[in-house]
């Protein structure tokens, strides 16, 4: 290997993975997702990371699926095409959910074209910010392929269920001001800006109580698909574990000593 496929930074509790093959629009090869694996497995276990930025080096965010691993798809021998291709989709399915249920806030910084799979990965992210310079494009359509990244679960919940179709079947280009409007990205910025403000807005948001933070977000990934009942009952388990929490006591102790000051 030439080089490392994926940079890998803490700076002020804040974790930056950079997909790093800049000669290939950072496209996914089985080996960078090997190490985009480990990476996240990293920020997750570590408890001195509040949160996770994610961005591309060079100009592209990720272009998609490395092209090689589809030609190998295609001379597989027959009898094996499927089975290859099952296993490997549950490793690219296992990477997107190690992104999408971290427990810690995400946020995608796409610095250029996300495609295919790499417009999936930055749905997978909390949130989406996005340089003048971005575009995303859901092209599985033009290969025959469907969208397997989290595409269909995550972009009709940004976009709309007719809108998300519409998108995904003609695979057209959606460059950063009509993803600004679409609700696809939550913000832009300048290119030059980008990364500083993507890891100031995950200070931002990593700020409180890590136990409150990663017991909300799971409740709030699932939440279109549970009951009312259901949320409710997810939520008064999650409080009993806040109840017991270093920081909920601190947090009160603190209140309580300001509120006796003032009295």
């Amino acid at each position: 290997m030439d080089h490392v496929l994926i940079d890998f930074k803490v700076t002020d509790s804040v974790a930056t993975i950079t997909l790093n093959r800049p000669e290939k629009r950072n496209a996914m090869s089985d080996d960078m997702r090997s190490e985009f694996i480990d990476a996240l497995d990293a920020v997750a276990a570590d408890k001195r990371i509040r949160a996770l930025v994610l961005t591309g080096a060079g100009k592209g965010f990720c272009a998609g699926g490395d092209i090689s691993g589809m030609q190998r798809r295609m001379n597989a021998p027959a009898g094996e095409i499927a089975f290859n291709g099952w296993q490997r989709q549950q490793r690219v399915h296992h990477a997107q959910a190690l992104l999408h249920t971290m427990p810690k806030p995400v946020i995608a910084a796409v610095n250029g074209a996300a495609s295919g799979l790499g417009a999936d990965t930055a749905l997978a992210c909390d949130f989406i910010i996005a340089s003048e310079w971005a575009s995303f494009t859901w092209s599985y359509i033009h290969r025959g392929l469907i969208p397997d990244g989290g595409g269909m679960y995550f972009l009709p919940r940004r976009v709309g269920l007719p809108k998300a179709k519409e998108l995904i079947f003609t695979g057209r280009q959606v460059k950063v001001d009509e993803a600004l409007s679409l609700g696809i990205v939550d913000r832009k910025t300048r290119a030059e800006t980008l990364l500083d403000e993507a890891q100031a807005w995950a200070c931002e948001l990593s700020k409180a109580s890590s136990t409150a933070l990663a017991l909300t977000k799971t409740i709030l990934n699932q939440s279109f698909e549970l009951s009312a009942h259901d949320v409710f009952a997810q939520g008064s388990q999650a409080q009993g574990i806040c109840y017991t929490s270093s920081e909920h006591r601190a947090c009160v102790e603190a209140f309580l000593a300001k509120s006796a000051v003032r009295e």
